[in-house]
């Protein structure tokens, strides 16, 4: 990290390296202490907010590619660089780049990079700073040596003393990539593969470590703070245990669990580990903690802005983007740790771009209506704006939803107020999810663990409420005028009981009634339902015979039913695209036998895989597709014709 001569004025211009709602972050606190901004933006992202917030934004190839990022700078005149989190906020070659150009880093040491983003390494450093540590491989040595990878013979030396399950990392990233539970040793040796495999994909690196999984575990980590001359302290810890596919969806400040007493213990380790490595800036020591509460176990550190902390921000009254800047320009902490003082309670909802009816599969398409939560304790950040284009090339978050009031009974109701109020039409969005998720007696007790959300999943009804697809159709039958009404889609044999709908006035300010049912336009594109003797409003926006309409968190889209695309697998046996993506791996061929199970293609889609399986053994058949092809929902993507092999009785 490299400070300037003339204070936190002599960062700017300061360039946001990244995108989204994390560059707009950014690019607002240093807006506000009289710094001009830059903005880097890939093709897809022309005309995103956070191109336009900045003073000037460059058109870049990739938000991976750190000599672009160094040209953006160049080119716009900045002094310094803000990597956000993600893409190349964790990469010590960066960060070493960005200083060799005589620019200033907002970030660590690449040397505390390199060693913290070392899972290897970074576990022996805490065992040596004496923070608790989870039985694993040895990840080669004192850190610093070795390369860390734990090789089969160590898994299966670690799987003998202490069991399954065990957990499969990879060394060298986060976010949930490149990791796989093995809860039995036939699964090792797959399990292994595909984490290797992944993390040679997402980060370049196929190194991984084993540890003994811990069942049921919370995930609390505490945020720091480090300044270049010896200063380092904590803002308590963050609750970040509901979770699903190890990515964290609801996060809160402070934890449920976490006593004075315990807080003290976690920050203590968490400041004794970052003076360790020579550590500067804002970082977070993640811990996993048992049921019990019982003791904590180091996990790893973050050596950047995490995207949940704003609810630190909000119980603590700290504004860590600014501290970021301040330790970067070689000030000294401001902050007292004495003098500070927790205040309420905070809770984010991270709002993403995936349908939960659908098994969570990525959603994309034009958002057309877009209306922010407001209210005492709210706070939205967000990387999207109506008009926006939600496409497959990037992560599917949207936006965060923040909750702040005096305890957590009134921020949690805060927060499902909220994603009942956000109006977002266009992409299927988890916010219902959310709110069933919040209202469950378990979370509002704080009674948690990493694995309760993959637990509710069967519990909580993720369908839309019945009265969506009667207003619904109501509202697309008062497009008639236009053309639009009638669309024979799937939807219209599932409206059943509301009879011949009948449309009066004729016009779209007109009203439209069925049995049971009666709707009528309202201003801003509302429409006024009654249904079964119940008003409620709605929210609409209609295009092409199709209608979006939502309410308290619900989305409904209804369309004309998609005609499959000709040629590619098209036919009896034909497997559909189930989200929109690219094709990243073919495993089989025309002509081939599988059976049941067996992996045929794998689909990525906003950082997401999903593998295509035969749904019963046979033969391959329409196959067209190759790696790098990109699929819409519901494209034909191969066949498999039933059917016994050459030679074997029928």
């Amino acid at each position: 990290m490299s400070g300037s001569s003339t204070g936190i004025v002599g960062l700017g211009p300061v360039l946001a390296a990244n995108r989204g709602e994390i560059s707009i972050r950014v690019q607002r606190t240093a807006r506000a202490h009289g710094l001009p901004t830059a903005a880097v933006f890939a093709a897809a992202d022309r005309g995103a907010p956070h191109v336009g917030l900045a003073d000037e934004a460059v058109l870049v190839e990739s938000y991976l590619d750190g000599a672009e990022m160094i040209r953006a700078a160049r080119a716009t005149g900045a002094r310094s660089i803000h990597p956000g989190y993600g893409f190349l906020s964790e990469n010590a070659g960066f960060a070493r780049a960005v200083s060799e150009a005589g620019l200033s880093w907002i970030g660590p040491p690449p040397e505390a990079i390199e060693l913290m983003g070392d899972k290897g390494r970074s576990k022996h450093l805490a065992k040596e700073t004496g923070v608790p540590v989870v039985p694993g491989t040895d990840a080669g040595g004192p850190a610093g040596s070795g390369d860390g990878d734990a090789s089969a013979a160590e898994i299966s030396e670690l799987a003998a003393e202490h069991g399954f399950p065990l957990i499969i990392k990879a060394l060298a990233g986060g976010g949930g990539k490149g990791m796989r539970v093995v809860a039995a040793e036939p699964e090792l040796e797959a399990a292994v593969a595909a984490a290797r495999r992944e993390a040679e994909s997402a980060f370049g690196d196929d190194r991984v470590l084993a540890e003994l999984y811990i069942e049921r575990p919370r995930h609390i980590e505490i945020q720091i703070l480090a300044d270049s001359h010896g200063s380092v302290i904590h803002l308590g810890e963050r609750e970040c245990s509901l979770q699903r596919r190890h990515q964290k969806v609801i996060e809160e400040a402070p934890s449920p669990l976490v006593d004075a007493e315990m807080r003290e213990r976690m920050g203590a380790a968490a400041v004794a580990l970052a003076r360790a490595c020579s550590y500067e800036g804002a970082g977070t020591v993640e811990f996993i903690v048992p049921a019990d509460g019982s003791d904590f176990f180091f996990l790893e550190m973050n050596t950047r802005l995490q995207v949940e902390h704003p609810v630190t921000e909000l119980v603590w009254g700290v504004d860590l983007v600014e501290q970021q800047l301040r330790i970067a320009a070689g000030e000294r902490l401001a902050l007292d740790a004495a003098e500070l003082q927790c205040s309420g309670h905070a809770i984010e909802a991270r709002l993403y771009a995936e349908d939960p009816a659908a098994g969570f599969l990525p959603s994309t398409g034009l958002i057309r209506r877009w209306r922010e939560p407001t209210g005492p304790g709210i706070r939205v950040d967000a990387g999207v704006a109506e008009g926006t284009t939600v496409g497959t090339d990037f992560d599917p978050m949207l936006a965060k939803l923040i909750a702040h009031g005096p305890d957590r009974p009134t921020a949690l109701g805060r927060l499902d107020r909220a994603l009942a109020d956000f109006e977002l039409l266009g992409v299927a969005t988890n916010a219902a999810f959310g709110r069933a998720l919040l209202e469950r007696a378990d979370v509002r007790a704080g009674d948690l663990d990493t694995g309760l959300l993959e637990r509710a999943l069967e519990e909580l009804d993720q369908n839309p409420p019945a009265d969506l697809l009667a207003a619904g159709a109501l509202a697309l039958f008062l497009a008639d005028t236009e053309g639009l009404g009638v669309a024979p889609g799937p939807w219209r044999r599932r409206l059943e009981g509301y009879g011949e709908i009948r449309i009066e006035g004729g016009a779209i300010s007109g009203a439209a009634t069925a049995s049971g049912a009666r709707a009528q336009w309202g201003g801003d594109g509302t429409l006024l339902c009654e249904i079964d003797g119940i008003a409620r409003s709605y929210v609409v926006a209609l295009e092409a015979g199709t209608v979006w309409i939502a309410r308290d968190g619900h989305q409904l889209c209804l369309a004309p039913e998609r005609r499959q695309r000709a040629g590619a697998g098209a036919g009896s046996g034909s497997l559909e695209a189930p989200m929109p993506g690219k094709v990243l791996i073919v495993e089989t061929a025309n002509g081939q036998r599988v059976e049941e199970g067996d992996v045929l293609l794998v689909l990525e889609s906003m950082k997401m895989e999903l593998q295509i399986t035969a749904p019963a053994a046979g033969t391959v058949e329409g196959l067209e597709l190759e790696v790098g092809d990109r699929v819409a929902q519901g494209d034909a993507l191969v066949a498999v014709a039933a059917g016994t092999e050459e030679g074997e009785p029928g």
